[in-house]
């Protein structure tokens, strides 16, 4: 019966949970590209203390090194924003993941209450047919029952 209400309300359902996976995708793409920078700025950073430890033993201007500690600085809080943009993507990841998984069961719900109707349809229906075969089976043997 594609006149039920609940089809709507199934197609509805099936388009908010497929949207809802996307914009779950979105989000994890989001916080893999947040990872991988994050990751990127750990190498760099690591790279050029590695550098700056090779010169160690060797003397520095007193300007070298303030600069390197400048840099190390505006390193540092280039990752600790990194670190705050992958903790907000991991946030909005799990709020994602729970608004999918709601629209999910919203439309397995559907779902099961359309296959319960069509189930109870059947059933009518199967009674009602057989109502009929046994009416039919009855007036069969009224027919041929002989008349005395």
């Amino acid at each position: 019966m594609q006149n039920d209400p609940l089809f709507t309300v199934l197609k509805l359902a099936c388009e908010a949970e497929e949207k809802a996976a996307l914009q779950l995708k979105s989000t994890q793409s989001d916080r893999q590209k947040y990872q991988a920078q994050l990751d990127v700025l750990n190498n760099y950073r690591l790279d050029y203390m590695k550098q700056m430890s090779q010169h160690q033993g060797q003397t520095l201007s007193a300007n070298h090194y303030s600069q390197f500690h400048q840099f190390i600085k505006q390193v540092d809080n280039a990752i600790t924003q990194q670190v705050n943009a992958v903790k907000d993507a991991e946030t909005q990841v799990l709020y994602r993941q729970h608004n999918w998984q709601e629209k999910q069961q919203k439309r397995k719900a559907v779902e099961m209450l359309l296959e319960q109707k069509a189930l109870k349809r059947a059933h009518i229906e199967n009674v009602r047919e057989q109502k009929m075969s046994d009416e039919f089976a009855m007036q069969q043997f009224i027919r041929k029952k002989p008349r005395h």
